[in-house]
């Protein structure tokens, strides 16, 4: 069967100076549809790096990605950003909300990339009653019209979650998505993922330090020095 989403071989390095560093020395990984993995790692092993070139927000080295079997990191820069778009979802450790915009705003932005403005204008009243939608999902109607600044960091995750999920991606990637919550908001941060996991059939691939979000994965994933070190089953 045909993974949704794999990467075989995935090479990455990074310049600094004269000194050439790898971070990813043929890496391999795949998710089934609906299927959510756990990648955990120490910090420096490339967990990020690969998570950036699963989504197309960089190229690799060597390798490649695919998606239901066609390879999509080679596409013009054109249909990859279409991709990163409509395809991916991404929640960032640092979350990356504008901090001038409210967060219904802030959820409506991949729209307004997604339209243009013009297209945009002529449906702006369904995106925002979408993102509305959105965000009461994640339970953050009665902050719609808070901008960062005036939330909690649990507040500001969630709104990155309703981000990255109000135009129904099919690949949810997530990169350290409860690191900087304590365990109780990391824990409703990742029960709220799994729901719309199991809700969307929706392929999720969570990095993570946190041994105790990692194990109610489907998989775990484990990477280290830049290779796929072991493959175990998730603990439940």
């Amino acid at each position: 069967m045909t993974s949704h989403i794999a990467a075989v071989g995935l090479r990455k390095s990074y310049r600094k100076g004269k000194i050439e560093v790898p971070v990813l020395q043929g890496v391999e990984i795949a998710a089934e549809r609906g299927e959510l993995v756990a990648v955990v790692g120490a910090s420096g092993s490339g967990k990020s790096t690969m998570l950036h070139l699963l989504g197309l927000l960089d190229q690799p080295d060597a390798g490649e990605v695919t998606l239901d079997g066609r390879r999509i990191d080679d596409r013009p820069d054109r249909e990859r950003d279409r991709m990163r778009n409509r395809t991916f979802g991404f929640i960032f450790q640092f979350y990356h909300l504008l901090p001038e915009l409210s967060a219904v705003e802030n959820v409506m932005m991949p729209h307004l990339i997604r339209e243009g403005l013009f297209s945009y204008m002529r449906k702006r009243k369904t995106i925002r009653r979408d993102a509305h939608e959105m965000l009461e999902r994640v339970g953050l109607g009665h902050r719609a019209t808070h901008q960062p600044s005036e939330m909690s960091g649990g507040e500001i995750q969630r709104a990155a979650i309703a981000r990255a999920l109000v135009g129904r991606p099919e690949v949810l990637l997530a990169d350290e998505p409860t690191g900087n919550l304590d365990a109780a908001t990391g824990q409703g941060v990742l029960d709220l993922l799994r729901d719309l996991n199991r809700e969307r059939s929706l392929t999720t691939i969570l990095v993570t330090h946190d041994q105790q979000i990692a194990h109610q994965a489907d998989r775990v994933v484990r990477l280290a020095e830049g290779r796929i070190e072991e493959w175990a089953p998730a603990l439940v």
